[in-house]
């Protein structure tokens, strides 16, 4: 299979959704942040969204991206061998209960890759008076997918500073996954992959049983960075990023490491890694940007 490079600039058809409390509450329970700031309800600011609660509002779109991509001569069957591969968030102001928010997408660019074809799909999160909300780049990976052409758009994709060498743990946080944890983020979140909760589709598709969300492994790690740097205060996070590298089983552990910390003119960068059982990268390049 093939796929060109022609198809950046491709739109998606909006999509609109009004964020809840219990949406929000649900999501944070899902990854077991017990944080009063996404819970109670009697603060007089009121609750806020996780942050990589936006991963949840663009999933519907992600799930049906054939219905949604609004170009009819992309081959669909392509979509079929995507991975998520990378995340990609900015976060312009926290997501609230009330909030009407409307998501436009744009596949934002195609490139080759050693595994395939990378294609990254960019969506914009707007509520009805026009106030951004996030910025999602999520990247796929296309296996087996050859780019016929050189690529395009790379030059759009925001950038995360490169740490310059990675250093011993600064610290490291162990985590349990708990043997259920797939299906209730499953079911908290409605982020629904059958990888994830079925053993026989596992089974089928090669894998040795079902495996922990990608995006619950990054939100459990970044909640472990921001307790240890920030106290848990969730209104700092400008910018989340990371590659998924590996698999991580239920009833597992996972590692948390803090690699890098640079204070800079535009806030704090954080540099971690995450490790699965088996000492390998589940999240590598992981990276988080500090508001002062």
């Amino acid at each position: 299979m093939k796929l060109s490079s022609a198809f950046v600039g491709a739109t998606l058809k909006e999509y609109t959704c009004i964020i809840t409390a219990r949406r929000i509450m649900n999501y944070a329970a899902a990854i077991g942040v017990a944080n009063p700031l996404y819970f109670n309800d009697e603060r007089p600011e009121g609750i806020i969204a996780p942050p990589l609660f936006p991963v949840a509002v663009t999933w519907p779109i992600v799930e049906n991206i054939t219905d949604y991509l609004d170009a009819p001569e992309f081959p669909q069957k392509v979509l079929f061998t995507q991975v998520h591969y990378s995340e990609h968030l900015s976060i312009h102001r926290p997501v609230k209960p009330g909030s009407h928010l409307t998501i436009k997408g744009i596949i934002a660019a195609i490139e080759p890759h050693r595994a395939g074809t990378y294609v990254i799909t960019r969506f914009d999160a707007h509520d009805t008076d026009g106030k951004h909300y996030f910025t999602e780049h999520i990247g796929a990976m296309m296996r087996g997918v050859a780019c016929e052409d050189t690529g395009k758009g790379g030059q759009s994709i925001p950038s995360v500073p490169e740490q310059m060498k990675e250093s011993a743990a600064l610290w490291e946080s162990v985590i349990p996954i708990d043997p259920l944890a797939p299906f209730i983020y499953d079911g908290c979140t409605n982020i629904y992959f059958p990888i994830h909760t079925s053993v026989q589709f596992a089974h089928q598709v090669g894998l040795p049983g079902i495996i922990h969300q990608g995006t619950a492994t990054l939100a459990l790690a970044v909640h472990s960075v921001l307790n240890r740097e920030t106290g848990g205060d969730p209104h700092r996070v400008a910018t989340i990023y990371c590659r998924f590298s590996g698999m991580v089983l239920p009833g597992s552990a996972i590692r948390v490491r803090l690699t890098g910390k640079n204070q800079t003119s535009c806030g704090t960068d954080l540099f971690f890694t995450v490790f699965n059982a088996e000492e390998k990268r589940a999240i590598s390049d992981g990276y988080i940007r500090l508001k002062d």
